[in-house]
């Protein structure tokens, strides 16, 4: 189908300002990337807790979640890795256009992709850097994915095969080597106030 004949509707829709002051809050992405095993899922859940606790709407968009559903049909290859932040960000974007607070946790491992997130996103975004080294996620290996790694039985992995580019500009850089999950979680908390 031609671009020609797709017509958007948004501007027929309730504003993303009215559904934040319905809300209370500002529509924000915070996009947590790191190496498998940093602590992305474990700190976006102690925030979303946190943020819900406080009567915040939070959306957490994990990873592996969409590697379960959505993006299910994308490999490991720098092409799929790429499709898949596409479309979470797309998502992302469309749930912060709904006046949500969007955790999101995926790995990210290129540069290039992190500034297409942001791109993509918009004024919202804020990105996350949930810093471990490859030897310290090893040792953790939450998901045994290291192991197998270890073994070959899995190729393609980030920090390995597969490289992790360290981000030269990030909003918030947590050091999950040197910090607890709570303290990192209100790092996190710490820069939304700050960026709404």
């Amino acid at each position: 189908m031609s671009q020609n004949n797709i017509h958007t509707q948004f501007h027929r829709f309730v504003s993303p300002d009215e559904k934040a002051e319905l809300l209370g809050q500002k529509g924000t992405v915070l996009w947590m990337y790191g190496l498998s095993g940093s602590g992305k899922s474990t700190i976006a859940a102690a925030v979303e807790r946190t943020l819900h606790d406080l009567g915040r709407y939070v959306v957490i968009l994990d990873g592996d979640n969409f590697r379960h559903g959505l993006n299910s049909d994308l490999g490991f290859s720098d092409k799929d890795r790429e499709e898949n932040v596409r479309r979470v960000a797309e998502v992302a974007k469309m749930f912060a256009s709904q006046g949500a607070i969007v955790i999101v946790s995926v790995i990210t491992p290129k540069k290039v992709f992190r500034s297409s997130a942001r791109q993509i996103v918009g004024s919202g975004f804020q990105g996350i850097y949930i810093k471990a080294s490859f030897e310290t996620c090893a040792k953790r290996d939450p998901k045994g994915l290291y192991a197998k790694v270890e073994s070959g039985e899995i190729k393609q992995f980030t920090g390995k095969d597969s490289g992790f580019e360290e981000p030269e500009f990030a909003e918030l850089i947590v050091d999950t080597e040197t910090t607890e999950v709570m303290e990192s979680a209100a790092q996190v908390i710490e820069l939304l106030s700050m960026a709404s």
